[in-house]
């Protein structure tokens, strides 16, 4: 039986050998986008924005005027799981949320 080999794997049962350029892109951060709606209060996403991310009120208050005038603003650059749980408790929240790959 012929086993096949691709590039960047080790041997059988072995972790794949990763370059530098690999590790760099594996820890790359993903952004937390808010988005405008109609609806929600502004007063409620600086609320929000302070509870969830710890903001100081003059902070949140810029993020939201940001979301407010640009129809979105990052308001977080995390790992995958950190950022996906942030998107979650925005949603509960009743924000909209959404990922990002940063740059």
């Amino acid at each position: 039986m012929r086993r096949l080999r691709f590039p960047g794997m080790s041997a059988p049962g072995m972790a794949p050998e990763l370059s530098p350029a690999d590790d760099v892109a594996l820890d790359r951060p993903w952004n937390v986008v808010v988005w405008n709606d109609p609806v929600t209060l502004m007063s409620y996403v600086v609320y929000v924005l302070q509870k969830l991310f710890g903001f100081d009120e003059p902070t949140a208050t810029q993020l939201m005027m940001q979301v407010h005038h640009e129809g979105k603003a990052i308001v977080a650059s995390e790992p995958r799981e950190k950022a996906e749980h942030y998107v979650a408790r925005l949603h509960a929240h009743g924000l909209q949320a959404t990922l990002t790959r940063d740059a």
